[in-house]
C-alpha cells in the first residue's frame, strides 16, 4: 500500500463512521478504531525498512549500538502514543488522550537520559 491507499482507506473509514453514527454512534467509534488499527499495523510492517536502513548508517558512521536502538524506541513510543491518544480523542475521552501523551513524553525522557547523560560526560572532558 501507498500512502495515497493509506490516505484513501481513512478517508472512507471517516466516511463510513458519519454515517453509522446516526444510526449507531457506538459502532461509529469501532469503525474508527478498527480503520485506525489497519493503518497502524501497516505502518509496523514499515519498520523493516527503518530498521535496513538504520543498520547500514551504524556500519556507515561506526555509531554505538544504544545511540540507534535509543532511536528507535523514541519514535515506537512516539507513535504508538499519538494513536493511542488520536483512538481515545475521537472515542469523546480527550482528558484520557491528553493523559497518553504526557506519558508518552516522559517515556520518551526516561529513554532519552543516557544519551543526554553520555553528551554531558564528553562535554565535561573537553572542558577539563
Amino acid at each position: 500500500m501507498t500512502v495515497i491507499t493509506i490516505g484513501v482507506v481513512g478517508i472512507i473509514t471517516v466516511m463510513l463512521a458519519v454515517q453509522m453514527k446516526g444510526v449507531k454512534g457506538e459502532y461509529a467509534t469501532y469503525l474508527a478504531a478498527a480503520g485506525g488499527c489497519l493503518i497502524f499495523f501497516y505502518g509496523v510492517g514499515k519498520l523493516e525498512t527503518i530498521l535496513d536502513a538504520m543498520r547500514q548508517i551504524q556500519e556507515m558512521v561506526r555509531i554505538n549500538r544504544v545511540y540507534l536502538t535509543t532511536l528507535l524506541k523514541i519514535t515506537g513510543i512516539t507513535y504508538i502514543a499519538e494513536f493511542a491518544s488520536g483512538i481515545c480523542r475521537d472515542a469523546g475521552y480527550g482528558a484520557i488522550g491528553s493523559q497518553i501523551e504526557i506519558f508518552g513524553k516522559l517515556s520518551i525522557l526516561a529513554v532519552s537520559m543516557p544519551i543526554v547523560l553520555a553528551l554531558l560526560e564528553t562535554l565535561q572532558r573537553l572542558l577539563i
